[in-house]
C-alpha cells in the first residue's frame, strides 16, 4: 500500500509564489512567513525521515521509460540495494527514479521518494512505500544527502547533475563525510570526468583526489559492492535495531497511515 509520509499534507503554494521567494527583498512580514514555511518543511521532513535506517539515494532522469536500458540498470542497482539491507531513497518521480525505487519493491526492501511539487505537476511514482512532498527544492535536496550512506547517480539532466556536484562539493569541503559517489554509464559520464581531468584538474580549479572519490561503472554489482564495502569497512554500518518513535513527541509508533 502506498502512504505518505504525513497524512497532514501541507498546502503547497503554487510555483509563482515560490518564484516570488527568490526575487530579491520583499516585504519584513512576508519574509517572516516564508521563513516559517521553510522551517516548517525542514521539521516535517525530520521527523518522518528520522526512523528509516540506512539508506542510500539514486539520481537521475526522470524522462526514461520501462523499456529503456537505464531503467533496467536502475532496477536492478535498486534491487540490489535493498538485498543488501539499505532503504533506497530517490526523488520519487518517474524514470529513473522509478526504476530504483520499483526494484527494491521488487524484493521488499523499503522504498522511499522525496518528491517535489512542479508545474507540471509530478506525482509520487506508483513503487514508494512512503514519501513526502516538497515545495523547495533546497529543502529535498537536504533530505536526499542528510540520511544516505552513499550516492548512485544515473545519467540525467540539469537536475541529476545539480545533485551530482552538491554531493561533490560537500564531500570535497568536508560538510559530509566521504561517502561512496557512484556514477552508472561510462558512456554518458566519462566525457564529462575528462572534460573535468583536461580542464578543472589541469586549471588547478580542483585537485586531482576530488575526481578520485568518484567511481564509473556499467555494474549494478560493481557499484552496490562498493558501496556495501565503505558502508561497513569505513563507517562500520551495521544493521542493528532503528531508531524507535517517541510517544510524548507526537511521534507514531505504528506504520505511517493516511489517504
Amino acid at each position: 500500500m502506498n502512504v505518505p509520509f504525513d497524512s497532514l499534507w501541507l498546502e503547497v503554494p503554487e510555483s509563482s509564489e515560490v518564484a516570488k521567494f527568490l526575487e530579491g527583498p520583499q516585504p519584513r512580514r512576508h519574509e517572516l512567513i516564508r521563513a516559517f514555511r521553510i522551517f516548517r518543511e525542514f521539521v516535517r521532513g525530520f521527523r518522518r525521515m528520522h526512523f528509516l535506517g540506512p539508506c542510500v539515494t539514486v539520481f537521475g532522469s526522470a524522462r526514461f521509460g520501462e523499456d529503456h536500458g537505464y531503467y533496467r540498470l536502475a532496477r536492478e542497482i535498486g534491487m540490489r540495494l535493498a538485498q543488501a539491507g539499505f532503504a533506497v531513497m530517490t526523488g520519487g518521480g518517474p524514470g529513473v527514479m522509478e526504476a530504483a525505487n520499483r526494484g527494491a519493491r521488487d524484493v521488499g526492501g523499503r522504498s522511499i521518494g522525496c518528491n517535489i511539487r512542479l508545474p507540471q505537476e509530478q506525482q509520487p511514482n506508483p513503487y514508494l512505500d512512503q514519501w513526502i512532498t516538497f515545495r523547495y527544492f533546497f529543502v529535498r535536496k537536504v533530505m536526499l544527502i542528510k540520511y544516505s550512506y552513499a550516492f548512485v547517480a544515473l545519467p540525467g539532466g540539469l537536475g541529476t547533475l545539480d545533485e551530482i556536484f552538491e554531493t561533490a562539493t560537500l564531500i570535497q569541503t568536508r560538510k559530509i563525510s566521504d561517502f561512496p559517489l557512484v556514477l552508472v554509464g561510462a558512456d554518458y559520464w566519462e566525457p564529462l570526468l575528462a572534460f573535468m581531468r583536461d580542464r578543472l584538474v589541469t586549471q588547478r580549479t580542483i585537485n586531482p583526489e576530488d575526481l578520485d572519490r568518484i567511481t564509473i561503472t556499467d555494474s549494478p554489482a560493481e557499484a552496490v559492492d562498493e558501496i556495501v564495502d565503505v558502508a561497513t569497512r569505513r563507517f562500520r554500518l551495521t544493521y542493528g535495531a532503528a531508531a524507535r518513535p517517541r510517544w510524548y513527541l507526537g511521534e507514531r509508533t505504528g506504520p505511517p497511515r493516511g489517504a
